[in-house]
């Protein structure tokens, strides 16, 4: 239990045994569930742990009430990484009130069925007086699921954000933006805005325009550093990232069965670098996983993508890679294709389909070969890179 204010604190917990975040995404530095509680004149506790991460989490919450009742849960969103601990709370506390927006208990009847007793239905602008902290709730919806709201404390001017302004990465030592590097948070927290956020960038905005002018000293999200030094430094992060605003560099993605589709993404690495463009990623779509390309995708402005033809289509992990792209919507892009084809150019097409589908203009000439690339084949490297970097420049 970690102090954060006047009588808020963290309870959360690391979780490094999960190798997969919604059995998708990869953990390498695990994750964090952030859970708080007020410990008020009328306590309450601000979303929950994942069941079965933390055996001392009851404890926990017992310890910060010293003896007293648990009055309140508030629940900001239903998924169950924030949510599978309600029926253990219930149990424990009885008489709690579930503070939730009318959507929340829609979903939560499928998920933990509550007596009507225990339900506490608030709207947005509503306020909870715990004695001391006064809470009000702004209701954020698809950020990044229907029901999500954000809860904010007046007095001492604390957001409790849940998802938003997350990270993947447990908080080692340090849970505060004061007393952690974040350079070594940075990448799993656009990883997370990637894969967890960004198709719903344009309701992030939203949100960013619902809670423009609220004065915000502390942010607490449910994954993740909490920010009490420089709120604004991850507010800036996120605003940016749902704007699409992007750096300068390139990510050439490509699926090579023999190598030949390889050596082509290695060679337009190389002439986009002879036009002066210093940050390129390239990678091998069947070794890197989908999680770290929409990263890097997210990133950098310039996308190039190539696959060789593969049963009639294109590679079935550059498909994974489009799919993902096309959930995800990156905006902005500036987009180059290339392929190899033997028998079937379908590589290529397929790309082309996808771009057209995705609403993706290719701002490149495509380049395709056939078989391996000759001389002739590389010599048409050239044009497409200067077609790519201009653009980029523009």
């Amino acid at each position: 239990m970690i102090q954060i204010s006047n009588k808020v604190f963290y309870i959360g917990t690391n979780d490094r045994k999960k190798h997969l975040f919604e059995n998708n995404w990869p953990l390498p530095n695990g994750v964090a569930y952030n859970s708080y509680i007020i410990a008020d004149e009328h306590p309450a506790l601000i979303d929950t742990i994942e069941y079965g991460s933390d055996p001392d989490y009851l404890a926990n919450i017992d310890n910060a009430l010293a003896g007293r009742d648990l009055e309140y849960m508030i629940v900001n969103h239903m998924e169950p990484d924030h949510s599978s601990m309600i029926g253990e709370i219930l149990r424990r506390y009885p008489n709690i009130k579930v503070v939730a927006n009318c959507k929340t208990f829609k979903i939560m009847e499928s998920y933990y069925p509550l007596p009507q007793d225990n339900v506490y239905e608030i709207k947005e602008g509503d306020v909870l007086d715990l004695g001391y902290h006064k809470l009000t709730f702004v209701m954020v919806p698809w950020v990044h699921w229907p029901e999500t709201m954000v809860t904010y404390d007046t007095v001492d001017q604390i957001l409790f954000s849940c998802d938003a302004f997350g990270s993947f990465g447990t908080l080692d030592g340090g849970i505060f933006d004061d007393t952690a590097n974040f350079d070594f948070y940075e990448e799993d927290m656009l990883r997370y805005y990637s894969n967890i956020v960004g198709k719903w960038s344009g309701m992030v905005q939203k949100a960013f325009k619902k809670l423009e002018g609220v004065p915000v000293k502390i942010i607490c999200p449910s994954h993740g550093l909490i920010w009490r030094k420089d709120p604004g430094k991850v507010l800036s992060l996120y605003d940016k990232w749902s704007k699409y605003e992007a750096e300068d560099g390139f990510v050439i993605a490509y699926a090579s069965m023999y190598g030949n589709t390889e050596k082509f993404a290695d060679e337009i690495a190389r002439q986009i670098s002879a036009l002066g463009v210093r940050d390129i990623r390239v990678y091998d779509v069947s070794k890197t996983h989908v999680s770290y390309l929409l990263t890097a995708i997210w990133k950098y402005k310039g996308l190039v993508l190539g696959s060789c033809a593969y049963n009639t289509g294109m590679h079935p992990m550059m498909a994974l890679l489009t799919h993902e792209i096309s959930v995800s919507a990156p905006q902005n892009k500036i987009l180059g294709i290339f392929g190899g084809s033997s028998w079937n150019g379908a590589g290529v097409k397929a790309l082309r389909e996808f771009a057209d589908k995705a609403k993706m203009p290719v701002t490149a000439d495509p380049v395709e070969f056939l078989g391996r690339p000759y001389q002739s084949d590389f010599d048409k490297i050239g044009d497409f890179a200067r077609q790519l970097v201009d653009a980029m420049r523009r």
